[in-house]
């Protein structure tokens, strides 16, 4: 079992070797500590706290708008990929289950936000070096990152399911009504009802902005750093939910 689905693994992450999914990787993380930097030069005002500036914007931004809409976009470009190449007709003629290929679809994707959020990861450090020498948050870069991506993981196997069953349009209607929900709920006692909201709300009390990009004041309740590991279970539970679901639904789809 764990042979055929490294074979899947592996074949999927062939298949898009050459593709626009591939090529987004760099400069998406790129653009956005773009964003952070041009914050410095045209606001020199927020200077005096580089480090917590810089992470307020960059990872406050990353889950408010790639997060929805990157997801979304790299679903929809994975549906269009499988549809030029005969719509998973192809599957008919493999001998392994359709979940399978459906659940190796979601893991590369999985990895390649992986990626791009450790080259977030890595940019951050670097554009932090450029702008100042105080002494580089670790613990918050890194943890800060993985948390985001971790959070995001529910959000691929609904895109993708989306994007495949009534193409780019409902994909990415459904992200754009996620970055409006979730920047709304984020801040608000029921922001575990939508998945959208949950890598803003954890990045609240981890670099102390508000979901709307502000700094957070010293008695904000967002500060409560609880949410944390309620929102790991949420994640794991999701997406392991989410996956399974998804796959049976493909499964049944491709087996008629």
């Amino acid at each position: 079992m764990l042979n055929v689905l490294y074979c899947v693994l592996k074949a999927e992450h062939l298949k898009y070797r050459r593709t626009t999914v591939r090529r987004l990787i760099v400069p998406t993380p790129l653009l956005f500590m773009l964003i952070g930097w041009l914050a410095f030069i045209f606001m020199p005002q927020i200077a005096a706290r580089p480090w917590s500036q810089l992470l307020a914007t960059v990872y406050n931004w990353w889950p408010v708008t790639f997060i929805p809409f990157g997801t979304a976009l790299f679903a929809s470009l994975v549906a269009q990929q499988e549809k030029k190449a005969g719509n998973f007709h192809h599957l008919r003629v493999h001998p392994h289950a359709p979940s399978l290929y459906w659940i190796g679809k979601i893991a590369i994707m999985g990895y390649y936000t992986f990626l791009m959020t450790s080259l977030l990861m890595i940019d951050t450090v670097l554009v932090g070096r450029i702008i100042t020498t105080d002494p580089i948050p670790w613990g918050t870069i890194l943890f800060g990152g993985l948390l985001m991506w971790f959070a995001s993981l529910p959000l691929i196997p609904l895109q993708l399911w989306a994007a495949t069953w009534k193409g780019t349009s409902l994909g990415m209607l459904i992200g754009a009504l996620g970055f409006l929900i979730g920047v709304v709920v984020a801040p608000k006692a029921y922001w575990m009802a939508v998945p959208w909201s949950w890598p803003i709300r954890l990045m609240s009390p981890l670099v102390g902005v508000h979901p709307n990009g502000v700094l957070l004041k010293a008695d904000d309740p967002l500060w409560d750093s609880s949410v944390i590991p309620v929102g790991i279970v949420l994640s794991i539970v999701a997406t392991v939910l989410l996956t399974g679901i998804t796959a049976l639904w493909f499964h049944q789809r491709e087996a008629r």
